[in-house]
């Protein structure tokens, strides 16, 4: 929960993610009043989007970050929030996309038409997130294959790009510039982001981008006793990569290698999905999301899946946004979704020797127990229609002011203990005894299929709702 900047310094996560949330909001509020809408905060349906592979915890993180309410922070109210995510989101709006706002499409083209189905490729910054879904009858959409991804977006060149000059000046001239001088890597790094984006598969000849001359060539003499260009020449790069005034001249395909491991990770995940016995069909596949206007990225996919449709909005970079405008006025738009895990509740069970591992025994009131039982609410990998409620009844085994109960994930379908190998405790209910001298029951309410996992807590011996509080984080 502790990030770092580029110098190495410290900070709360939960507050530069609060911060860039206040900043956006008071983007918008400031933009709204300028327009003489008169909108007020309270009459605004905030939507925060989340990448689909992002975990319970990463999704109550964020909106930890959105509520936390101070001057300094967003101050989103709890009840105006909605968590989005963002490759449903890209699906939501392509439902209205007439045929030319796709690139490449022969005219009547439809993804609305009932029983379609298409894999959505969103590819941001940070992350690629893959999902799969089926067009339903009136606006609805059904998730057949749960979201997956990993860490091969944008953000994924970058790094190989700052490999690449690791093995040109060293790691601590690399590792010197980031600390001493930050304003001149930060230029770098916009620098690289704005050359990257205008290379295409057929461009040939040298590829140019300005640089920090003078700071490389500094600390070139500092830690290398050389100077730039004499470390270039004598870099593994020297017959690909020269210097001409302040820019840095390469050959295109060089160029074009720092794309070379991310797109080879992508389309391995996306073979991984179509390889699903619930893709198998799927012969469309949208690609949404800023890095997927990379023109090496949409020709190595068409190539990889040539008997897919590749399907690429125009704009692919605002589709996510303009998704998440139309969840927040319609939740419901995703009818199901599958489960990532297997979610479950720590028990103590009475001890059966046919069963239990003697030992996990212990003995309570001259009865045998077995603790760490994983008694499993939801298996993985099962269709869950949104706002799926599954109820359990608990007892509270001591008299307390407070009752826990700590709720698990399993990558397992069938786990049986919550200390197994793939295991997680995703978070606890705490729950205020009204009434400590006696053991209370309790009715739990655990609501699946939406996008973030919800419980509700009814004390069965007073007949009401207690207030429990799940905290992910």
């Amino acid at each position: 929960m502790i990030l770092e900047d580029i110098t190495g310094k410290s900070v709360r996560a939960i507050d530069v993610f609060a911060l860039s949330i206040k900043e956006l909001k008071t983007h918008l509020l400031k933009a709204l009043e300028t327009q003489g809408t008169k909108v007020k905060t309270s009459e605004v349906q905030w939507v925060l989007t989340v990448p689909a592979i992002w975990t319970e915890n990463a999704k109550q993180f964020m909106r930890k970050s959105a509520e936390m309410a101070s001057q300094t922070k967003a101050g989103i109210p709890q009840n105006r929030l909605l968590i989005s995510l963002e490759p449903e989101a890209a699906s939501i709006y392509c439902q209205y996309l007439p045929t030319e706002k796709f690139n490449g499409i022969e005219s009547g083209f439809s993804m609305t038409g009932v029983g379609t189905k298409y894999m959505v490729v969103d590819l941001g910054g940070g992350t690629a997130d893959i999902t799969v879904h089926e067009k339903q009858i009136g606006d609805n959409l059904k998730e057949l294959c749960r979201a997956s991804g990993g860490d091969c977006g944008g953000t994924s060149v970058d790094k190989a790009f700052i490999q690449m000059l690791v093995k040109v000046f060293g790691a601590p001239l690399i590792h010197g510039l980031k600390r001493d001088e930050p304003e001149a890597y930060l230029d770098l790094i916009r620098e690289f982001e704005t050359v990257k984006r205008t290379v295409t598969p057929s461009k040939s000849g040298k590829i140019s981008m300005a640089i920090p001359y003078a700071t490389l060539d500094s600390l070139c003499r500092q830690h290398l006793g050389e100077d730039i260009r004499t470390s270039l020449s004598s870099s593994p790069y020297a017959k690909s990569m020269s210097l001409r005034g302040d820019k840095i001249r390469m050959d295109a395909d060089l160029f074009r290698s720092i794309f070379n491991q991310t797109i080879h990770n992508l389309i391995q995940q996306v073979n991984e999905v179509l390889e699903k016995k619930e893709a198998r069909s799927v012969v469309q596949i949208l690609l949404v999301g800023g890095f997927s206007e990379c023109l090496l990225v949409q020709k190595a996919i068409k190539k990889e899946f040539s008997k897919c449709r590749v399907v690429v909005p125009k704009e692919c970079d605002m589709v996510v946004l303009k998704g998440a405008v139309l969840f927040g006025h319609k939740p419901s738009f995703i009818a199901s979704r599958i489960t990532r895990f297997t979610y479950g509740i720590k028990i103590d069970k009475r001890f059966d020797d046919n069963i239990h591992d003697v030992k996990f025994k212990q003995v309570s009131d001259g009865k045998e127990y077995c603790k760490n039982v994983f008694d499993i609410i939801m298996k993985k990998d099962t269709h869950v229609i949104a706002g799926t409620t599954v109820k359990r009844q608990y007892c509270s085994n001591y008299k307390s002011k407070y009752a826990k109960l700590s709720v698990f994930v399993s990558e397992k379908v069938h786990p049986m203990y919550v200390i197994e190998e793939g295991c997680t405790l995703l978070g606890s209910v705490i729950i205020e005894v009204c009434d400590s001298s006696i053991k209370h029951n309790y009715d739990v309410e655990l609501v699946f299929g939406n996008t973030e996992l919800n419980i509700r807590v009814t004390d069965t011996d007073l007949g009401d709702n207690v207030e429990a509080k799940f905290d992910l984080i």
